[in-house]
């Protein structure tokens, strides 16, 4: 295989550094979940890309076939789906009272409220 065969690794490590460099770099608590979530989606990239295989067919017993794509990883990652969508609803619900806590969803705009200068 060449390093062009694998674009699909790529794409799910760019996903991963920009993911990683959202919830680093912003200050806006919204912006950190959006960079979680693109992060997460490149993890669900690379299981479900482990599944694949060349000449594998959908797991159904017919006569002929010996060749079989790998279920488990697409069962897993539609709990994982399910389970990060109800924590990113958990994650905003958050936002919003922390919102109504302190006025703001700014990391700095927080802290500086919470020191007891």
């Amino acid at each position: 295989m060449t390093l062009l065969g694998l674009y699909n690794y790529w794409i799910v490590v760019v996903l991963m550094m920009i993911g990683f460099y959202i919830v680093i770099a912003q200050g806006n608590l919204v912006k950190k979940i959006v960079g979680l979530n693109i992060f997460q989606t490149s993890a669900f990239i690379f299981f479900i890309s482990l599944a694949w295989r060349e000449g594998g067919t959908a797991p159904i017993a017919l006569p002929g076939v010996t060749d079989y794509a790998n279920p488990l990883p697409h069962v897993l990652i539609l709990t994982a789906i399910v389970v990060g969508v109800a924590l990113t609803a958990m994650g905003l619900a958050l936002v919003v009272r922390i919102h109504e806590a302190y006025g703001s969803i700014e990391e700095d705009d927080i802290h500086q409220q919470d020191d007891p200068q």
